[in-house]
């Protein structure tokens, strides 16, 4: 070991110019007694984990591994106990005779080399990998690979018949392991949702990560059955019907997080199809200022919602991040002088202070039967899922009229689209032009992971883009991919938006049925942001690409 290695890595740090010594007083005196230098650092955004790793790298002569470039022996894994691997954070690679190559994400941990020496007998040789590498990599290796051994050689388990087998109750079950190794696995990859898609001849296991699904694993068809089970049974549903669709809800501690599971089963020609949408409860928005607005455009929202009465429509398509918004708005508005009261299908997180009903169309509980219900409650803000129907637009519109502030979504492409959206359900125009307050259209985008970003010059074809939208550019910042983002060059989502308050003008135009493009060019003229210019001016930030603004948005 170095001699340099003995010094702490504060001081390396400081040495390298990664912070100042005025952060690394700041930090010595403010983390808890457990947590890590380095992880305070890095949530403080003083520093990426890529440049702890950097230092770390150049000051140790420790080299740094993508573990997804190794093929782990499965003897390692008797070698180092999964109990040890875990507590200690490290991941071991290779063996080379008395050599045990590990791979941790604090090389200056020395006890825990010192441990790992001494329960293997081995020399050890150190490598730096990203935090969420090795925790994806000691998921799968030690959880998920063991659960699924352990469920193909004990899978004398038959198909479900009315009764719930022993296998897929007991938490010590093979099944049972292997579906919670599924799960936990998937909020360790940041997954939204998690896909288990029959096929003709094995069951795909697939993720969406930041938007994009891609497939873990596959596996045998024989297992297809038993585990849909095991996934009814979380969700509590009906495991002898598989010809009608069910919805579930399942909640969980995973890894000590709290997880809300929206469980949808569907029945295809291969077998029913199941998706878990994971809302992670730790990570619910309830921030306006972390919705990734601009200046001008959250300003533009806190005055639309801070009106005493009215209709604030929030629009996009499916997996657009409309709830988040939404949820942010509530729990911005939420305070002991109002009384606010949803009515949502589904109802995703559990506000306190809020009263929030559950859309039950079987009991007759519809979007329409629950508003009206909630106007006789003494309502200062409403939130309604979503505008389906005349009959909730028609009471949505009253209530806005007769003193109540009105939060809702709607299926459209932007902000102008749904005044002739809700002139097409039969709102007539003077309603609408008395009731509406305001329409926000938004969408996500990937964001560039801050771990490998790096500044290229604009393509031709990006300077001709952003020079239609008045804009000059000569660099853009992209991903070069790595494990922290999973080799993608994108972690985490953004919105970007489009916002059109409904000012004295909008309201003639609504009177007069003008068109949208009519709306539009009024906009422009005002300095108005349409999706694809707020985009554009993300990209500007460097937190995301000219690829993904248009992949969600086009020029109008």
């Amino acid at each position: 070991m170095k001699v340099s290695a003995r010094k702490r890595l504060g001081d390396l740090l400081v040495e390298a110019g990664v912070i100042t010594i005025e952060q690394l007083d700041y930090a010595l005196a403010t983390k808890t007694r457990d947590e890590k230098l380095g992880d305070f650092l890095i949530r403080e955004n003083y520093m990426t984990e890529q440049q702890l790793i950097e230092t770390l790298e150049f000051q140790l002569g420790v080299p740094h591994i993508h573990l997804n470039q190794y093929a782990i022996e499965p003897d390692l894994m008797q070698l180092v106990p999964a109990a040890l691997a875990k507590r200690t954070n490290i991941m071991p690679i290779r063996r080379d005779k008395n050599k045990l190559f590990i791979a941790m994400a604090d090389p200056m941990d020395y006890f825990a080399i010192e441990e790992i020496r001494m329960v293997t007998g081995c020399q050890i040789e150190t490598s730096i990998a990203a935090k969420d590498d090795l925790y994806r990599t000691l998921t799968k290796y030690y959880d998920l690979q063991e659960s699924m051994d352990a469920a193909m050689t004990e899978l004398g388990v038959t198909a479900p018949n009315g009764e719930k087998p022993q296998e897929m109750i007991d938490e010590d079950s093979p099944i049972v392991r292997l579906v919670n190794q599924i799960i936990a696995n998937g909020v360790a990859q940041r997954a939204s949702d998690i896909h288990f898609d029959p096929q003709e001849t094995e069951l795909k296991i697939r993720y969406r990560v930041d938007g994009e699904l891609r497939t873990e694993r596959s596996l045998p068809k024989h297992m297809q059955s038993v585990i849909t089970a095991r996934v009814k049974i979380l969700g509590n549903l009906n495991i002898t019907e598989n010809r009608t669709p069910q919805d579930g809800r399942i909640k969980s501690t995973v890894n000590f997080k709290p997880v809300d599971i929206r469980l949808s089963t569907l029945p295809t020609i291969y077998g029913e199809k199941v998706v878990m949408r994971i809302l992670d409860l730790s990570n619910a928005a309830n921030d306006i200022d972390k919705l990734g607005f601009t200046e001008k455009n959250v300003a533009l929202f806190r005055s639309m919602i801070a009106r005493p009465n009215g209709i604030v429509l929030i629009t996009g398509p499916t997996g657009s991040g409309k709830s988040s918004t939404l949820y942010a708005a509530l729990s911005h508005l939420n305070d002991e002088e109002v009384n606010i009261i949803t009515v949502e299908d589904p109802v995703e997180y559990q506000l306190n202070g809020i009263n929030q009903i559950q859309v039950k169309e079987e009991v007759g509980l519809t979007f329409a039967a629950g508003l009206r219900s909630i106007l006789r409650q003494d309502p200062d803000i409403v939130m309604i899922g979503e505008i389906r129907d005349l009959e909730t637009a028609q009471i949505a519109t009253r209530a806005s009229l007769t003193g109540h502030l009105v939060l809702s979504t709607l299926h459209t492409n932007s902000a102008v689209e749904s005044i002739s959206r809700m002139q097409d359900m039969g709102i007539e125009p003077f309603l609408l032009s008395s009731s509406l307050v305001g329409i926000m259209a938004q969408r996500l985008v990937r964001r560039v992971c801050r771990d490998c970003v790096r500044e290229i010059p604009a393509t031709v074809r990006e300077k001709e883009i952003f020079a239609e939208n008045g804009i000059v550019i000569e660099t853009v910042r992209k991903g070069r991919g790595c494990p922290s983002c999973n080799h993608s060059g994108y972690r985490g989502r953004l919105a970007i938006h489009e916002i059109l308050p409904i000012d004295r003008q909008i309201k003639e135009f609504i009177l007069n049925r003008a068109s949208a493009s009519v709306i539009r060019d009024y906009m422009n003229e005002q300095g108005f942001n349409t999706l694809i210019e707020d985009g554009l001016l993300k990209v500007l930030d460097g937190v995301t690409t000219t690829e993904e603004v248009l992949r969600v948005a086009t020029a109008e």
